[in-house]
């Protein structure tokens, strides 16, 4: 286990640079498979999730390319459908893959995830969500399906307002025949993001960062490039640190 020692006493001052929301990027990474083609995601942080999400999307048949903090990811080639373990045991994540693959290639096979530190958080929403849908969903010794020809448009009510289930229903929803209605989505600057890009790909959804989003499905989407927001903690914890310290300290 590492250490870090502060000795503390001093004021703060200089200036800091925020990096990309870890929790804006990956969506976005997924959401790269909903369009064949190249996408271009600029600022991205140099983090272990970020790395596992690219190794994943190397599995899936996506060429991906990272060049200091620009992310290129072509998903023109995708074709495989089932993510495999050793990555969705480290990440989370991994799970916003379902809504993409499913409505891009029909099928999606993925194990249960696993990668949360601050315990179990069911997915129970996601799939509600994408059976709403007509996905046909199985489950069966961790592994989770999910099958359909095309995702119909669908009225979905979230019992709690899951930024992953919104996100995932929101990406499959793009894709769908007919419009869906997210009640009771999240309402998160991460959801506002998610669809600045999506509607960038070619996508039609509204409402983001209210409780109802309205996606209006449509028959391709574009490869867009996207620059995600900044983490709005690492800002607020850079903030305290000078307000505790006193100095002078632009974020």
């Amino acid at each position: 286990m590492g250490m870090a020692l502060i000795t503390g006493g001093s004021p703060l001052r200089g200036s800091v640079r925020v990096s990309s929301a870890k929790n804006a990027v990956l969506p976005a990474m997924a959401a790269a498979l909903l369009a064949p083609g190249e996408s271009i995601l600029r600022e991205i942080p140099q983090l272990a999730d970020v790395k596992t999400m690219c190794e994943l999307l190397n599995k899936l048949g996506s060429r991906v390319h990272m060049d200091g903090d620009t992310l290129r990811v072509d998903s023109s080639s995708v074709s495989i459908s089932e993510a495999p373990y050793e990555f969705m045991r480290k990440m989370r994540a991994s799970i916003l893959m379902m809504g993409p693959l499913d409505a891009r290639l029909g099928h999606a096979k993925l194990s249960m995830p696993g990668g949360c530190a601050i315990g179990s958080r069911p997915i129970d929403l996601h799939l509600k969500g994408l059976a709403a849908m007509g996905a046909e969903i199985s489950k069966d010794h961790g592994w989770i399906t999910v099958e359909a020809d095309r995702l119909r448009g669908a009225r979905i009510y979230l019992d709690f307002p899951s930024v992953g289930a919104t996100e995932n229903i929101m990406m499959a929803a793009a894709l769908a025949e007919g419009t869906s209605i997210i009640e009771n989505a999240a309402e998160e600057p991460e959801i506002v993001d998610l669809a600045n890009f999506l509607n960038n790909m070619g996508s039609k959804i509204k409402g983001a960062g209210t409780n109802i989003i309205r996606i209006e499905g449509v028959e391709e989407l574009k490869p867009a490039q996207h620059i995600a927001i900044p983490d709005r903690i690492e800002a607020g914890t850079y903030m305290v640190a000078a307000a505790v310290c006193g100095g002078d300290v632009m974020v």
